[in-house]
């Protein structure tokens, strides 16, 4: 059994989106940027390691084909892919599809300016837009 419960930071600062084979899917609440964050739903785990090898390969799986998604689907120049932990040491992975006119290129978006809330409005479509790009993907473990 597991016993998932989620940051409640991360639980404060995004909205869920939906639930992947291992990751449950979240908006972060910054619209400046286009930016997911995949938490494996797992209990007690911090790092990549710590998940069994085939639940590894299955993180990656899922951040490398979402992020594909993201960046093809909304428009960007480049994805970055982090896992850092500092400030919540629950396992998590941001997807954050970078603009060269965005507010923090080409620094890191972390610790620039103050984050720009979705409303109401932009927050559904943004989810929509989403959950349309994860539909098509293949995201289920490989067998074997």
């Amino acid at each position: 059994m597991n016993d998932f419960t989620l940051d409640a930071r991360l639980e404060a600062d995004s909205y869920p989106v939906t639930e992947l084979p291992l990751c449950q899917l979240r908006l972060m609440n910054d619209a400046r940027y286009p930016w997911l964050v995949l938490i494996p739903r797992r209990s007690g785990v911090s790092e990549v390691y710590e998940l069994a090898e085939g639940e590894q390969r299955q993180l990656w799986r899922e951040a490398a084909r979402v992020g594909r998604g993201l960046k093809e689907g909304v428009g960007g120049d480049k994805l970055n892919v982090a896992s850092l932990g500092n400030l919540v040491a629950q396992l998590h992975v941001h997807l954050v599809l970078r603009r060269r006119d965005d507010a923090a290129w080409p620094g890191p978006v972390w610790g620039q300016g103050e984050a720009e809330p979705y409303d109401l409005e932009a927050l559904a479509a943004m989810r929509d837009r989403i959950l349309a790009l994860v539909e098509g993907l293949d995201l289920e473990p490989e067998q074997g």
